[in-house]
């Protein structure tokens, strides 16, 4: 009798199914590795541009350096008692509290309202869309500029405007008194930041199913009650990528400041961020000890919101 042929190719295995031969596993090889080599850029990049001037920035902020970026050995938590007891340090911290507050607010309820606006039907929708993007296209600084030369107490365009229709009697230095400084600073911050914030809104609104509102007008629900039970939870998740965003962003904001009043007169329209890079003009190791405060609150800033906004609780 003759013996019953093998299989054509490879072997049978489990149930009777032929295998292919010379196939690895999926622990031979790479496999073993799983995503690590696919990753390994990205941590390796975050190491290097995020973790590494973490450490490099504590690590200055205890030393005793000079002013030529010389180290003279360890100066433990000196630089910390130095930066606190710094007359113009409470007054920076509250008003980089206030300043944070004020732009993220108004910024989020702004781009709501343009958000709810743009998610409508109504002639010339791409060319308003289209509109919005400049204020972000455009250089931060170049903005901050332009709007330094229209504040100007000399030559600004509103100074002249205000003169020609009434309003004033003669030029006023919008720049040159906190009081006047700060709202214009802010609305600048604000004007720059619509955009991303708009635009995350409404990514969020244009993903909320239509069927969910035909549901709510065959249940009887009206326009605010639609709005209030469906538009403001689903569209939460956008609104927390937005405010979390913008309120780094704004936190941490330089060249408005910097470009618009460099923080003065003196310290009065200065942000933790625009006094920290003051501070190095004199001592790096105080400007390092600001940099770690600064970081540490922006930490507590988003947990604190995140808390209280209860983002990882299901609606």
């Amino acid at each position: 009798m003759k013996a019953p042929p093998s299989p054509a190719r490879g072997s049978r295995g489990r149930g009777g199914l032929p295998t292919r031969p010379g196939r690895r596993g999926p622990r031979g090889g790479l496999g073993r590795l799983g995503p690590l080599p696919w990753i390994a850029p990205v941590i390796l990049l975050i190491l290097a541009v995020v973790v590494w001037p973490i450490v490099e920035l504590v690590r200055t902020s205890f030393l005793n350096i000079s002013i030529a970026g010389k180290v003279r050995g360890s100066a433990g938590t000196e630089k910390f008692k130095k930066l606190f007891e710094e007359t113009d340090f409470g007054h920076v911290l509250l008003w980089t509290v206030l300043w944070t507050v004020v732009v993220v607010t108004a910024t989020m309820l702004i781009s709501l309202a343009l958000a709810q606006l743009f998610n409508q039907r109504f002639p010339g929708r791409s060319v308003t869309r289209w509109a919005l993007i400049a204020p972000w296209a455009a250089s931060v600084l170049m903005t901050a500029i332009g709007f330094k030369w229209m504040l100007n107490q000399t030559a600004g365009v509103l100074n002249t405007l205000l003169i020609d229709l009434g309003f004033i009697d003669k030029s006023k230095d919008w720049l040159g008194e906190p009081g006047t400084a700060w709202p214009w600073m802010m609305f600048v911050a604000v004007f720059v930041s619509l955009p991303f914030t708009t635009y995350t809104l409404l990514a969020g609104l244009q993903t909320i199913p239509h069927d969910v509102y035909e549901a709510a007008r065959i249940d009887g629900a009206g326009p605010w009650q639609t709005y209030r039970g469906i538009t403001l939870p689903l569209l939460r998740p956008a609104f927390l990528v937005g405010v979390v965003i913008n309120l780094i962003n704004v936190f941490n904001s330089f060249p408005i400041i910097w470009a618009m009043t460099q923080g003065g007169p003196g310290s009065d329209t200065a942000t933790t961020t625009v006094f920290m890079y003051k501070l190095k003009e004199t001592d790096i190791a105080e400007s390092s000890a600001m940099s770690v405060v600064n970081f540490a609150m922006v930490v507590v800033l988003v947990l604190i919101f995140l808390k209280v906004s209860r983002w990882n609780e299901e609606d």
